[in-house]
């Protein structure tokens, strides 16, 4: 799966995919990062990407002309109905909330092509005309796209076939509509010592009763989803 970043910061991403499942992902090539600068579309000596809004305002807004016409570059033959498997995805705060879901559906895609919005905002033709989806990685401000980029790329690499190492293993994780999190939140784990000062394992945990354990884990997955995130719990029912 192939990740293209339009970025003003690209030296930004430097840092984040250097270690972890997306560094070890990229060197088997089963993913592939293209940082994209979009300041090499520009036209002008200063290559200004940006401009005031019109009708007044603070801050400055990003230029439509500089994104579409870095997008068509890269893809030039993408069909104007935009159902080859590629997709178009605009950060901005104003975007629809990205979940697990969404992260799953990214990942059969061919090809994300993420555009890291900066300043004030993006103009608004690239939102209606050229992206496919707008999505915002939480109910807060960031100064810009490229740490929201990050982390759905880090969310939705890993769900590429072959990036983990037990493909079952994210059947049970957080979120995930599978396995005993049944979209709630993944159950509480313990690892050794089986007594930590004065605060021992479930003894359920080491009897090795796999129904046991199978429900125990069903149990405090509900039990902790309740008592952090009830919402999930109201979706789920």
């Amino acid at each position: 799966m192939i990740f293209h970043i339009l970025t003003i910061f690209p030296e930004f991403f430097e840092g984040p995919f250097a270690h972890g499942v997306v560094s070890r992902a990229a060197s088997a090539g089963l993913v592939e990062m293209r940082i994209h600068n979009l300041r090499d579309w520009t036209t002008d000596r200063h290559k200004t990407v940006d401009d005031r809004p019109f009708g007044g305002g603070e801050g400055m807004v990003l230029k439509p002309a500089p994104i579409f016409e870095a997008v068509e570059s890269i893809w030039p033959e993408r069909p104007p109905e935009r159902q080859d498997g590629r997709k178009v995805v605009l950060l901005s705060a104003q975007g629809r909330l990205f979940d697990q879901a969404m992260a799953n559906r990214f990942s059969r895609e061919s090809e994300l092509l993420l555009v890291c919005g900066r300043y004030e905002g993006v103009d608004e033709r690239v939102a209606e005309h050229l992206a496919d989806d707008e999505i915002s990685i939480g109910n807060y401000v960031l100064s810009g796209g490229e740490l929201a980029a990050a982390v759905v790329i880090d969310a939705v690499a890993r769900l590429v076939p072959g990036v983990l190492g037990n493909e079952s293993s994210r059947a049970f994780e957080s979120f995930q509509e599978t396995g005993h999190s049944e979209g709630l939140l993944d159950c509480p784990h313990w690892t050794r010592p089986a007594e930590f000062r004065g605060w021992k394992v479930p003894e359920v945990l080491l009897n090795g009763n796999h129904e046991e354990i199978r429900r125990f884990r069903q149990r405090i997955a509900r039990e902790k989803t309740t008592k952090l995130r009830p919402d999930l719990l109201e979706d789920a029912e």
